[in-house]
């Protein structure tokens, strides 16, 4: 691959994140416990980064907004449409695992 200059760099980087964002809004069979059994991450960790990112330029970003950019909606409003009980092979699977976090 070819040197690219920052700001291509970092405009590829925010379409691979638009991108990905887009999928998982997509795919709300997919629960956050699921993520992390299989990544160790989820939605949540890629909004607790967004916002870390904002800080570190100097820019408040609540916790509310930062889900709020992740999950395309108010977090409660996704939890309330999409979220599931964890179930008890979920749950085991995160307990092994160690959280992922």
């Amino acid at each position: 691959m070819t040197e690219l200059d920052e700001t291509t760099r970092t405009a590829l980087e925010a379409a691979a994140f638009r991108r990905l964002l887009e999928h998982l809004n997509t795919r709300t069979d997919v629960q956050n416990i699921d993520l992390m059994n299989l990544a160790g991450f989820c939605r949540n960790c890629l909004s607790n980064w967004y916002r870390e990112a904002a800080e570190a330029k100097g820019l408040a970003v609540t916790k509310d907004q930062s889900r709020e950019v992740v999950y395309g909606m108010p977090y409660e409003e996704w939890r309330a449409k999409h979220q599931t009980e964890a179930t008890p092979e979920q749950k085991a699977a995160f307990a092994k695992g160690g959280g992922g976090h």
